[in-house]
């Protein structure tokens, strides 16, 4: 059996990015402050949730758009015959059921976010994603789901009030899903512009939470300038040339550069050498990158 045309389908390289949300929803719970006291059996269940959760998510999103591919993608493994869509279908169910069935042996609250972000998921893939507003704030919050179900590691009753942080994700990813709109034919000025306008928005509620003090802003400076920089300039020049390629790329490098933004919070609640370790990440993912398709 040939494996990897379903690691074509679940994207390795974007799964690494959804496990550093997990590790930042982690460190923002507070359970990387005292490293012997974090719950490593819980953590590695959540690792593995949010891996079957992506994974699936994703493998649904070529499901769906199995007509459209076979004009835009036809190299995908689903209009290539390299997978066939029964097999797709019960690779995708089996792998929501499994991140769904993990995050509920940690307790009830993982579970019924676990759920939630399979739901969502769905929903964005078969209802919303060809809406202009409701599609990219529906893919947002399937992120900020994912960044709850890492601050679930412990409990979300134990820092309610940093709760909201979850809204950032929100934020970030509706601007790539709004830049994503170009990849095929391109001319989308105007929506990457809106997506950078975003962006300042996500700048400013980091800054925030340093400034009211839940967040080391000396601590996770670096990691922000470094999410700026490689998240920023790919927009830049996908706006100034405004072709696939360069929107391809912007989106790429959006999705990609989630890794230095999830490594902000855990410098920032964490320590920076926890947040470097999360940065490595980045490399192991711009390396499946090369082999994996990320948009």
């Amino acid at each position: 059996m040939n494996l990897h045309p379903y690691l074509v389908l679940i994207r390795p390289a974007n799964v690494i990015t959804a496990v550093s949300d997990v590790l930042a929803g982690c460190a923002i719970s507070g359970c990387f402050i005292n490293l012997h006291e974090t719950p490593l059996f819980n953590l590695i269940l959540l690792l593995l949730s949010t891996s079957c959760l992506y994974s699936g998510g994703i493998v649904f999103n070529d499901i769906f758009d199995l007509n459209i591919d076979r004009i835009e993608r036809p190299e995908r493994p689903l209009p290539r015959g390299q997978v066939s869509l029964k097999n797709a279908k019960i690779l995708a169910i089996t792998l929501l059921l499994t991140g769904i069935l993990v995050s509920f042996l940690i307790h009830a609250e993982s579970g019924l976010i676990a759920l939630l972000i399979s739901l969502t998921a769905l929903l964005y893939n078969r209802y919303t994603k060809d809406f202009l507003v409701i599609g990219p704030l529906n893919m947002g919050i399937c992120r900020g789901l994912n960044l709850m179900l890492g601050m679930s590691v412990l409990s979300l009753r134990t820092h309610p009030h940093l709760i909201w942080i979850c809204l950032i994700p929100v934020v970030f990813i509706a601007a790539i899903t709004l830049t994503s709109k170009g990849e095929v034919l391109g001319n989308n000025t105007s929506a990457i512009v809106i997506a950078l306008a975003l962006d300042l928005v996500v700048t400013g509620l980091l800054l925030g939470i340093g400034f009211f003090g839940w967040m080391d802003l000396w601590m996770t400076s670096p990691f922000i300038l470094f999410w700026i920089g490689m998240n920023g300039k790919a927009k830049i020049k996908a706006i100034v040339e405004n072709k696939p390629e360069f929107v391809k790329m912007a989106v790429k490098m959006g999705v990609l550069s989630l890794i230095p933004l999830n490594a902000s919070y855990v410098a920032g609640f964490g320590h920076w050498t926890l947040g470097l370790l999360v940065l490595l990440l980045l490399p192991i993912s711009l390396g499946l990158a090369k082999r994996f398709a990320v948009t």
